[in-house]
């Protein structure tokens, strides 16, 4: 049979399991990524794996979002991350170097490769095993082909492309899903353009997005002095996918995610006239080359909206100095716009918070409520020449109104500029790991017991986000310190949930669909698990939250019947044996005498994780 792109890259890195739809395998990875925010607590899960040096390719530690210095928290975590590099053979990108995926996509990444990323893509605590050289386990994925035909019409953007595709697929229709974009409309597209659609693809719940790798690519990676790095990757010309979803480049028009879901997708000319306070141009998903000077070129000879304050986040160090040499910087500048520092900046509610009550307009690739920082403000996700053209006018404006939007070329070369980047000493036995008075001992999950017994300490909806679960912003650096952090779990929801947790001795956590959507944030399972919750009931998971579920201890369990969710009320004690877990168990409720069945969709590894108490202990153990 002839074969996807995505299933040519999983077989040749299998090294577990059989190939075949629905089923777990292993594989090997090549690369791994951490950010700050997630850095400390995999390296410190590193560090317990008890190795000497990391065993992939190629791994890199960026930090990118704690980089506002308000104490000693995230300098002294930064000096950690430095010298655990260090140590163990990782490259190190140093604040102000940039966002990790754009870095990473100009300086690292290879086509072909695999690669785990701690930022919302992968659980931490597979990227510190994936390091350790264990292998990936991933259920083999149904692959979509995203077919693209056209090419964009002016003010239409690769930002427009994926959240056409959010429009038709939601927040959950890519979970067990790969993305994989093909069609002659590709060749449309370049290197970043692409990456801002599989950026987001994240948000439709996919395991990842795919393009193939062409000219274009080879291009880029020219570009960038890295020729050597280019290989075709190329799907057979008559491969069969799972599913197909047609999209016509040049029927599509400008979009806007609206509060507070990025799969909430409406046209901008329908909202055209909203008074917004804030435009926000950046963050992973649009703070590449082109975006930015684009941006510029836009506002060039022209001003702001007073009403409107309009920040800036350069992706990279490299970027930043290419529009530097161009006089594009000038042009924001003059045009009223704030230069941010090259990190994430607003997108994780670190500075730039909208006004109370404010609208936003961002091109970011989330909004849900309360991330920006602002729980009152309503963001709009959108492209950077709709953020533009509001930022002018001072309302949500379809960037079509503006006339001709000027066509941005990539340089034949970059000026690459890799003075932030710290490459490890080859022998890294010496290196003593310096450890800040936040950086806390890592806490473990105790094995499973044979019935889990507790009250059901909080009933909440559909959605629950990860940011709902563990809010970032303010709290980003106590990442690093689980004891302290996991005093704010659920604030949003209920400022009391922590305390009653504790107090209690743990317990149950109730919920709708979709549970533990958004951000990968592994402290949104690990901190619950310090307070003591044994299981999360649900009608339905998100993808990435169910594996940290597994990866530190709590059992993921779905109502046979969602229906009886209706039925089980916040105070309720509950028992359910889990002491074999079948596919089936029985939830008893002590409070009103009912019983109700549940399941779960664990493999027998994840069964074998649990019980051990989290996939380190797990892996200890296999060792």
């Amino acid at each position: 049979m002839q074969q996807t792109l995505t299933e040519k890259i999983l077989r040749k890195h299998l090294v577990e399991g059989e190939y075949a739809k629905g089923n777990q395998v292993g594989i090997r990875i090549d690369q791994t990524i951490t950010q700050d925010a997630t850095g400390t607590m995999a390296y410190l899960q590193l560090e317990a794996l008890n190795i000497n040096r990391v065993k992939t390719d190629l791994s890199v530690s960026y930090i990118d979002h704690n980089t506002l210095q308000q104490d000693f928290k995230n300098p002294d975590d930064h000096q950690y991350l430095q010298s655990i590099a260090a140590k163990y053979g990782i490259v190190l990108s140093k604040a102000g170097n940039g966002i990790c995926h754009q870095v990473h996509l100009e300086r690292f990444a290879k086509p072909g490769v695999t690669q785990v990323g701690s930022d919302s893509h992968t659980p931490t605590a597979d990227a510190a095993l994936s390091m350790a050289g264990h292998p990936f386990y991933v259920k083999v994925p149904a692959v979509v082909n995203v077919h693209l035909t056209g090419s964009l019409p002016q003010g239409v953007a690769a930002k427009d492309i994926i959240l056409e595709v959010r429009r038709r697929i939601d927040v959950k229709g890519g979970v067990g899903k790969v993305l994989e974009y093909t069609g002659p409309g590709v060749k449309t597209l370049t290197v970043p353009q692409r990456a801002t659609i599989t950026n987001m693809g994240a948000e439709t719940g996919a395991t990842t997005s795919i393009f193939p790798s062409d000219e274009i690519t080879r291009q880029f990676l020219e570009s960038m002095g890295r020729t050597e790095d280019w290989s075709e990757q190329q799907a057979d010309e008559d491969a069969v996918y799972d599913e197909t979803i047609e999209i016509n480049l040049s029927a599509l028009e400008p979009l806007a995610a609206m509060p507070h879901s990025p799969g909430k997708v409406g046209t901008v000319a329908s909202l055209a006239g909203l008074k917004v306070n804030q435009v926000a141009i950046g963050s992973c998903t649009n703070s590449s080359f082109k975006d930015l000077m684009t941006a510029a070129a836009l506002l060039k000879g022209k001003t702001i909206h007073p009403e409107i304050s309009l920040l800036v986040s350069p992706g990279s160090r490299t970027i930043l100095k290419e529009m530097a040499k161009r006089g594009a910087l000038a042009d924001l500048v003059a045009a009223g716009a704030r230069i941010l520092e090259c990190a994430c900046g607003p997108c994780i509610g670190q500075g730039g918070a909208p006004v109370s009550d404010g609208v936003s307009v961002r091109t970011f690739n989330r909004n849900f409520e309360g991330r920006s920082g602002t729980k009152s403000a309503q963001i709009y996700l959108t492209s950077v020449e709709t953020a533009v053209a509001t930022a002018i006018n001072g309302c949500l404006t379809d960037p079509r109104d503006l006339g001709e939007i000027p066509e941005i070329s990539e340089p034949e070369q970059f000026d690459v500029d890799d003075s932030l980047v710290i490459y490890p000493p080859e022998d890294g036995s010496n290196i003593e790991i310096v450890r800040g008075p936040n950086i806390a001992p890592l806490p473990q999950a105790k094995p499973l017991p044979d019935t889990l017994c507790g009250e059901v300490l909080l009933k909440v909806g559909d959605n629950i986000t990860t940011d709902d679960i563990m809010p970032a912003g303010k709290y980003l650096p106590l990442r690093s310190n689980v004891p302290e952090y996991a005093k704010h779990v659920f604030e949003p929801i209920d400022e009391t949930f922590a305390g009653r947790a504790l107090e209690k001795g743990g317990g149950f956590i109730l919920a709708g669909e979709n549970y533990g959507q958004g951000s990968s944030r592994e402290h949104a399972a690990l901190c619950p698990m310090y307070l003591g919750i044994k299981a999360i009931i649900t009608k339905s998971f998100a993808r990435i939250h169910l594996a940290n579920l597994v990866n530190f201890g709590i059992v993921p369990l779905t109502l046979e019947n969602p229906a009886d969710y209706e039925k089980i009320g916040q105070g309720d004690e509950l028992e359910i044996r889990v002491a074999e877990l079948d596919d089936r168990l029985t939830l008893v409720d002590k409070t009103t005498g009912a019983e109700f069945g549940l399941t779960h969709p664990l493999t027998a590894q994840d069964i074998a994780i649990i019980r051990a108490g989290g996939k380190l202990a797990y892996a200890s153990q296999t060792a």
